[in-house]
């Protein structure tokens, strides 16, 4: 459930352990980042040492076997993953073809667009996209305007996880250049938000207009521990 602050501005800075105590075995866990590129490196090692597992797990991709969402996948602590590709990672390959984990794959576009839809409150989207092939196997079609899609339901998760560059103390948050990329999607698709910084900072410091997600969709922030390698490479 969202916090609903009323008549008070309300804190909703935590610890580590506060946001690791929303991520349990066999919860549905989205995250934010494309190729580890903005996927919050200090709760996937929370995540990492707490020793959760059975996760599903709905994102972008699979990372890459040392970083990001892929540290996880190696670890083997996935029972399913819901991505676009998973060519980064060798590691989730071989478990995919082990069948130790599943992965449903996504046109990265239609997964966007499933997130979105499930932020929003929508059932489902119609696509094209694979009409004719494979992909729409036991899938709804519907006819609109004599054009013929097919239902694409929505995708929320139990808790949602993303990483920014800076927030002030209720949530909302800015982003830092391309490591945004899926971050504000997956922000509103959480029953639970979690969101990482690198720099918290009194409520009315932030320009409002370079806030990318309100802070009512965030439930909760903690600060970020150290560098993200993700976005010094980026910056080479």
């Amino acid at each position: 459930m969202r916090q609903q602050v009323q008549g008070t501005k309300k804190s909703k800075v935590a610890s580590l352990e506060d946001a690791l105590a929303y991520i349990y075995d066999g919860c549905s866990l989205m995250f934010g980042g494309f190729g580890g590129v903005g996927t919050p490196p200090t709760l996937i090692q929370g995540i990492l040492e707490k020793g959760v597992k059975d996760l599903t797990l709905i994102g972008n991709d699979s990372g890459f076997p040392d970083a990001g969402i892929g540290r996880l996948v190696t670890a083997g602590r996935v029972r399913k993953l819901i991505a676009s590709h998973i060519g980064s990672n060798p590691n989730a390959g071989q478990l995919m073809s082990e069948g130790t984990m599943q992965v449903e794959f996504s046109p990265q576009g239609t997964l966007a667009e499933r997130i979105r839809a499930g932020g929003v409150g929508l059932g489902g989207v119609l696509i094209d996209v694979g009409m004719g092939t494979v992909v729409e196997e036991n899938k709804q079609k519907i006819t609109v305007n004599g054009r013929e899609f097919f239902v694409e339901t929505a995708l929320t998760a139990e808790v949602s996880i993303v990483n920014a560059r800076k927030a002030d103390t209720l949530g909302n948050l800015i982003y830092d250049k391309s490591a945004r990329n899926f971050n504000p999607l997956v922000a509103m698709a959480g029953q639970f938000t979690i969101a990482e910084v690198d720099e918290i900072v009194p409520v009315g410091s932030l320009d409002p207009e370079n806030i990318v997600t309100p802070g009512i969709f965030v439930d909760m922030i903690i600060p970020s521990k150290g560098v993200n390698w993700t976005w010094a490479w980026e910056r080479k």
